[in-house]
């Protein structure tokens, strides 16, 4: 039996400041008070507003779009497949399909700025976010910051699409869990959850609650008992019958929104906002050939990487030259890199208005057996209202190869083969809290 909350923090002066705000304020204005962060209780799942829009054009036979936006957890053929059949089962007569926007390794910093691209370009009816283990590390108010964006661009965009957030498991929440409490990442996003009245359903909290009772085992290599689920083999990533668990829960969780939901516009809860340095602003910019010195080349879409990574970074711009430049200018207070991490990856010196860094900053990772999608922040918490210039060079230099040793099994060798050689950049967007200046 799964029991869903319905607290929420709306309240008559909450409403109040909607009602004037279209005639005495502006709506970035309006703050709320400065949050404090504290642990929250544990609950299997809150329904708050719900998700009454998506819920009646379900029932309804219509066209619904389900996004799933988070990291690898969301991203394998798992709870994020599994749900959506059931969504299909559950309303035979509605048009359900998808939009994967889970990216393997990322957390909500980055996917503040893929939102508009991954997700909110194909109109969702419901935008599921998922990242409790991959903003594991994060401070709170980086979740804050990150996560309120997700919520604000979204309903800026169409504030008839409902949001639900999920809470993942890995190896280590489970003490906090058993204390009745989400661990910090989870917890972080309950009080924003709390603040806009989004539904949220927790995964963890029922993995914990079946490890109690000894029919699941959290991580093991072999098979297990009759009768007992292996979660997962590396403590994170859940294996099919992990990922049945969370899909079942989302069932669960939505066949009770189900009994309180209504339909309804979310624009009047951007009224008052959460923290005042959210990332609302966040988007990303395509890289444009007036930004790079002639070194530079763009894939073709018959490359191998252009064919694993367009669809995520757009256009690719590659060199190898050492020297190569990408140069650009913004008025904002953030800029990063959306780029490629890999084998082969080079190293780059970045110049801020005229300051250069310390030391180069590498494309390459103790990861980096392969190509990955990664960012680089290159002018970060820089003035929001002047005008910055960023300058990216191509270092002559590699990055040292040795941090991906241990995972290679003759090293030594390996590591001085043609793979492991190179200065190559490989570059798709630019990612800013503020304006490209041309």
């Amino acid at each position: 039996m799964m029991y869903c909350s319905q607290r929420s923090r709306h309240s008559w002066f909450h409403l109040f400041l909607v009602l004037i705000s279209p005639v005495f304020l502006s709506v970035s204005d309006v703050r709320a008070e400065t949050p404090t962060f504290e642990p929250v209780k544990a609950e299997h799942c809150h329904a708050r507003d719900g998700i009454g829009n998506v819920l009646a054009k379900l029932r309804d036979g219509k066209t619904v779009r389900i996004a799933y936006l988070g990291g690898s957890i969301t991203a394998a053929n798992g709870w994020r497949v599994k749900s959506l059949e059931w969504f299909r089962q559950a309303y035979p007569e509605a048009d359900v399909s998808e939009i994967h926007a889970a990216i393997g390794g990322t957390g909500s910093d980055l996917g503040v700025f893929r939102l508009q691209r991954d997700a909110l370009q194909y109109k969702p009816d419901l935008l599921f976010v998922e990242f409790a283990v991959n903003d594991g590390g994060a401070q709170p108010e980086q979740i804050w910051r990150a996560m309120e964006g997700i919520v604000r661009q979204t309903w800026a965009a169409d504030p008839n699409t409902d949001i639900c957030f999920v809470y993942t498991f890995r190896v280590g929440y489970e003490n906090d869990l058993r204390n009745g409490f989400n661990p910090r990442a989870a917890s972080a996003m309950e009080l924003l959850a709390d603040h806009y009245a989004i539904p949220s359903i927790n995964f963890a909290k029922k993995i914990v609650e079946l490890e109690a009772t000894g029919s699941l085992i959290f991580k093991s290599d072999e098979p297990a008992s009759e009768g007992v689920v292996r979660f997962s083999s590396d403590g994170v990533h859940p294996l099919d019958e992990g990922h049945q668990i969370y899909a079942d829960l989302v069932a669960d969780a939505v066949t009770k929104f189900g009994e309180t939901s209504q339909p309804m516009d979310h624009a009047s809860k951007l009224a008052t906002t959460f923290v005042e340095d959210h990332w609302q602003a966040a988007k990303m910019i395509p890289v444009d050939q007036s930004m790079l010195t002639p070194e530079w080349k763009q894939l073709g879409p018959d490359d191998r990487l252009a064919k694993s990574f367009s669809k995520r970074l757009g256009t690719i711009w590659e060199t190898t030259q050492p020297g190569s430049k990408l140069s650009f200018q913004f008025r904002g207070s953030v800029a990063k890199l959306y780029d490629l991490l890999g084998t082969d990856g080079g190293q780059v010196i970045v110049t801020v208005d005229g300051k250069k860094l310390d030391r180069p900053l590498p494309r390459f990772d103790s990861y980096c057996t392969y190509h990955r999608i990664a960012t680089l922040g290159v002018a970060m918490g820089v003035d929001p209202d002047e005008v910055h210039t960023v300058i990216v060079e191509v270092d002559s230099e590699q990055p040292d190869r040795q941090s991906v040793a241990f995972r290679l099994k003759d090293p030594e060798t390996e590591l001085k083969s043609p793979k492991y050689q190179g200065t190559c950049i490989r570059v798709g967007q630019i990612q800013i809290i503020g304006d490209i200046v041309p």
